[in-house]
């Protein structure tokens, strides 16, 4: 994970946040791309995943823009005013949304944006194990219809289904759920 590159989108009307978040995320760690309009960075962060999307909370929009993309495998950081920051931590939280405060020092956003690369590799971990287990689900969804119509059509028990998939998968050298499905086109 140390040499990968992290792609990063910035939303902010602010020309001092733009350039200074720009001059802290440099290549070639970070891809950042820059949009000064909602409706912008919403059309390309549908063309291309993010690994960290920052968002200047501005006139209030950004917050709802947060909102709406924390859906995805982003990490999504809402830069807020200090002022405000209570409140509008506490309304994104539950979207998972990580909040700063700014004006931010560099140490404090620093940081930040370390957490927020933890929180991806955890992301990215958990939907590496989620396809995992899909797909395992899928191959025992398989392999019990294929028992199921053994079991109807060729008065087999489960045990006996059940060897004869593993037999002919280890006697073809193919997989188990290449001969359940040879077996429901067979039976269906």
């Amino acid at each position: 994970m140390q040499s990968e590159q992290y792609s990063v989108l910035v939303i902010t009307k602010d020309n001092k946040i733009s350039s200074t978040i720009g001059a802290m995320l440099m290549p070639p760690m970070f891809d950042v791309s820059m949009s000064s309009d909602y409706n912008e960075a919403r059309r390309v962060n549908a063309e291309r995943t993010f690994n960290i999307i920052i968002v200047d909370e501005g006139d209030g929009n950004g917050i709802d823009f947060a909102k709406d993309v924390s859906g995805s495998n982003s990490t999504i950081l809402l830069l807020t005013s200090a002022e405000h920051f209570d409140q509008i931590s506490y309304q994104v939280e539950g979207y998972g949304v990580l909040t700063i405060t700014k004006p931010f020092d560099s140490f404090y956003f620093y940081n930040m944006i370390k957490i927020a690369i933890a929180v991806q590799y955890k992301i990215q971990m958990l939907s590496s194990q989620t396809a995992k287990l899909k797909e395992k689900m899928e191959e025992i969804r398989i392999v019990n219809r294929a028992k199921m119509l053994l079991m109807q059509n060729l008065n087999m028990t489960e045990q006996e289904s059940h060897r004869y998939i593993e037999k002919e998968a280890m006697d073809r050298c193919i997989k188990r759920t290449a001969v359940a499905e040879q077996i429901i086109k067979t039976y269906n």
